[in-house]
């Protein structure tokens, strides 16, 4: 749609695309894409833009040569070898079976015990990251099961973006037209390579109690 009916610039945010499903830029007609490497199991603090044949872009520093002299500056190279490292075990997406597999197990798990449990967007695999899910607990707090889980030495993100004094949520739940109900007590598990089925039982075993402690304080 963008090349049909403009000429601008195709960019895509595949950072967390990378390593999970296939990416052909060819195929999409991208003229630029990004990736980061902590997203593939690689270290934090490096990634890498894909830039089509022929696009031109302005340095986003000048004064040396680097990075064909669009990012001037002394390259990290540790971080640079340590991305290579990790894209080239992530070059055989098979494995990406076994996460999907273990992700439905636990998303399964997870409304099989808690009642009033919701998935935030589509459940068509097809049209999913298989190592994600952003999972909203009506009338619980996003913060305190993360708080709770990190407990016990399980981490993941809370989908819901409450500070102090302000109670607020994800841009990107609103936009869903997620009830403020369920988008302060939404949580994103991800999974990746190295997860087992021991640790989804993990989270299985301690989630329901969580959930249930923190309704009854919530009233």
């Amino acid at each position: 749609m963008v090349k049909e009916n403009s000429d601008a610039l195709l960019h895509v945010d595949a950072v967390n695309a990378a390593g999970k499903i296939p990416i052909d830029v060819r195929d999409a007609h991208v003229d630029l894409l990004s990736i980061s490497a902590h997203k593939l199991h690689g270290p934090k603090g490096i990634g890498a833009l894909y830039i089509r044949k022929g696009v031109k872009i302005e340095p986003l520093m000048i004064g040396g040569s680097q990075e064909s002299g669009r990012r001037a500056g002394t390259e990290a190279v540790h971080q640079v070898v340590g991305f290579g490292a990790a894209a080239a075990q992530v070059t055989d997406l098979s494995e990406m079976l076994r996460v999907g597999e273990l992700r439905d197990r636990l998303e399964a798990g997870i409304f099989d015990a808690i009642p009033n449990a919701f998935l935030n967007g589509t459940s068509d695999p097809a049209k999913r990251l298989p190592n994600t899910s952003n999972t909203s607990f009506e009338n619980t707090n996003g913060e305190g099961i993360l708080s709770r889980l990190d407990d016990r030495g399980i981490c993941v993100s809370t989908g819901s973006a409450c500070n102090s004094g302000s109670h607020t949520v994800s841009a990107v739940l609103q936009a869903m037209n997620v009830p403020f109900s369920r988008s302060m007590g939404s949580i994103r598990f991800s999974l990746g390579r190295y997860n087992t089925n021991a640790e989804v039982d993990a989270v299985l075993d301690a989630l329901p109690g969580i959930v249930a402690e923190l309704r009854a304080i919530s009233g």
